[in-house]
């Protein structure tokens, strides 16, 4: 049996929830960090799809050496650009691997239950399976939308079901300003990887 607790301590709209098993083995919630135990950062949207976000989008510091192997190696094989690669780990999970959304999504890309199995991810805590499996996703979601990268990171966001009833971007705020953000955080990474 499962009981959740949570932390009454609430000082923001959108606070960190941390999940953790206690001694007893019970799994608690938490907006602190437990001290001396394992924990999962539980996310309740993705990193760059909060309309309230205070993060300067423009200039917040960007992850240019984080995971470079296995991110490399995931463009190659998918024929992938390796900076949207990047800019959708960063839109994502902020370059979290613990990170865990409230519908289940997990991991760096934030891959779906569903999702994962799909692209033959069998863990999705494995930072190299979990980049493997979203560069596979968005490398057939950019099939999908013939290489249209708006539409293929909508779809990653929404789902290809709500751009394909639509028919482009769905008028979902939140899938609009992610988008917009992975964008802005593409182009950075590619100017970022040309400067080096």
């Amino acid at each position: 049996c499962v009981f959740l607790i949570l932390a009454t301590t609430v000082v923001a709209d959108n606070p960190p929830v941390y999940r953790y098993q206690q001694a007893n083995g019970v799994t608690a919630f938490s907006d602190r960090a437990p001290k001396n135990r394992p924990y999962q950062l539980v996310r309740f949207d993705c990193f760059a799809c909060d309309l309230k976000s205070t993060v300067n989008w423009h200039n917040t510091p960007l992850f240019l050496q984080k995971y470079q192997q296995e991110i490399t190696a995931a463009a190659l094989h998918h024929q992938l650009d390796p900076a949207l690669i990047r800019a959708v780990i960063h839109a994502e999970s902020a370059f979290n691997p613990k990170a865990l959304s409230k519908s289940g999504a997990a991991g760096l890309m934030q891959l779906m239950p569903d999702t994962a199995t799909e692209v033959g991810v069998k863990n999705v805590w494995h930072q190299q399976q979990n980049i493997q499996g979203g560069a596979s996703y968005l490398a057939f979601l950019l099939k999908r939308y013939k290489g249209n990268i708006k539409l293929a990171t909508a779809a990653y966001n929404a789902g290809p079901g709500a751009v394909d009833k639509h028919q482009g971007i769905p008028p979902y705020a939140e899938t609009q300003t992610y988008v917009e953000r992975v964008q802005l955080l593409w182009s950075r990474y590619q100017q970022a990887s040309q400067a080096s």
